[in-house]
């Protein structure tokens, strides 16, 4: 067995691992690299290998860093089966033609400005529904054979809805060895969401390391935090209070907050919009599952059920509406994405909000380099949005706790699930910080033997 890291390797983007055996070739997620300047060029190069050579594909959620270059995949040849969970088909039903809208109008805006380093999209709305007819959607916990050679199991990451650790049984010359792929996983004790599930054994372990090098806030302290920061901007300063927010995932945590602080008193008459068509077509899919919610997620939504102190809902559908959010001076909370402010809507909002110092800018997620969310989390204190420069005068507010990722005591923990340390283990999906520290930690405490892969780089196992 060889294995490939062709992204997320001492970097937080991009996830795409390809795994070949003497049988056959598949990949671990096919991610689009998302921040800095060389991701479109990254983006747009050819595959480092033949994609019509892919036997299948394991997915393990549907965050676009993970699944964002499937329809390339598929364009350029890939004909077989995208194995993963029901609630990611459901969910990549939305964001993959939302990505493909993405590229056909950056790609129309460069062409109409005659920038010399225009591209084409990567693929079209149409690429990315002729991807979807690839999905096989797989319950958690049941085992499949998506090759004679190979038999997988979904296991639940607790990272957003439908995100899945993947156990994989991989056959050569009459010996079965295992590979587990981590995914990313979610911090245990978040809300909705059940616990990531623990693997007792593995022969080779593919890890994430986001937040290798550090720990989250407490939540009750996020949460104080957040309850803080919403009073005094919206009832004291007069303000708004602008969250950038990954459509999927954090959109639907951030209002289960605000609902959970209004049912405890500690905020009233809240008026919520929420600015991300995407963003509202999720909740709807989240509504749906509501099978994996965790018990307090439950409770919630029973008592949003009963309609009693409920914060006003604005979800925005049409772009007309968007704009006019733009004309709300004072005591809105508005969501809305892309979650690193590099994209969409949100680019909007943070440049009619971000000069007037009575508002405020809540950060609630992890921003890769080179987005407009790392510049404001850095301190930038001005920056250009539009092509228009923007002086940074709003609060800038970065909430931790937030996180839909593991820190490093949640991941410790995980690792410490395995009965005996994997005979292999990798560490991916993190800074090249987070991911040497994580690494040394694993072999300082636990004794295993670890590497930390670059991009391009193969391992014969």
């Amino acid at each position: 067995m060889k294995i490939t890291f062709l992204g997320a390797a001492r970097e937080v983007t991009g996830s795409c691992y390809l795994v070949e055996t003497d049988h056959c070739r598949f990949l671990i997620d096919c991610g689009m690299v998302q921040g800095g300047r060389e991701a479109p060029a990254r983006n747009h190069k050819p595959f480092d290998f033949d994609p019509r050579s892919i036997d299948f594909v394991l997915l393990t959620h549907a965050h676009i860093d993970h699944s964002g270059l499937l329809p390339k995949l598929v364009l350029n040849g890939f004909g077989g089966p995208i194995y993963t969970t029901r609630a990611t088909t459901d969910l990549l039903g939305v964001m993959l033609p939302d990505s493909g809208h993405i590229q056909e109008m950056d790609a129309d805006r460069a062409k109409r400005r005659h920038r010399p380093d225009a591209l084409p999209p990567i693929y079209t709305v149409q690429d990315a529904k002729n991807c979807l007819e690839l999905l096989r959607p797989i319950d958690y916990d049941e085992r499949f054979a998506p090759h004679p050679s190979v038999a997988c199991c979904f296991r639940d990451a607790g990272h957003i809805l439908g995100s899945a650790i993947i156990e994989i049984w991989v056959t050569e010359d009459g010996v079965t060895r295992k590979l587990v792929a981590s995914g990313d996983l979610g911090q245990p004790g978040r809300p909705i969401l059940k616990d990531p599930t623990r693997i007792e054994e593995a022969d080779v372990l593919l890890i994430e390391s986001t937040y290798g090098d550090r720990n989250h806030k407490d939540l009750p302290t996020t949460l104080a935090e957040l309850a803080d920061i919403v009073d005094h901007t919206l009832y004291k300063r007069k303000g708004n209070v602008i969250v950038p927010a990954f459509a999927v995932g954090r959109t639907q945590e951030i209002i289960y907050h605000l609902h959970q602080l209004t049912e405890q008193g500690r905020l009233s008459h809240l008026n919520i919009y929420v600015d991300s068509p995407m963003a509202v077509a999720v909740t709807n899919i989240t509504k749906k599952h509501f099978e994996l919610f965790d018990a307090e997620a439950q409770r919630i939504t029973q008592w949003h059920a009963q309609a009693k102190n409920l914060p006003t809902m604005h979800f925005v559908a049409d772009v007309a509406e968007s704009i006019a959010l733009n004309q709300i001076r004072s005591g809105a909370i508005i969501i809305s994405a892309s979650g690193m402010c590099d994209a969409g809507r949100i680019k909007h909002h943070l440049l009619h909000n971000l000069g007037r110092p009575e508002c405020g800018v809540l950060i609630t997620g992890f921003q890769a380099g080179g987005t407009l969310g790392r510049r404001l989390v850095d301190g930038e204190k001005v920056v250009r949005i539009f092509g228009e420069e923007v002086a940074v005068r709003a609060s800038i507010h970065t909430l931790g706790g937030f996180s839909a990722h593991a820190d490093q005591k949640a991941l410790m923990a995980w690792a410490s699930g395995f009965s005996k340390p994997p005979g292999r283990t990798f560490v991916v999906h993190g800074e090249a910080a987070a991911a040497n520290n994580f690494a040394q930690q694993l072999r300082t405490e636990k004794n295993w033997t670890v590497d930390v892969p670059a991009i391009g780089q193969s391992y014969q196992l």
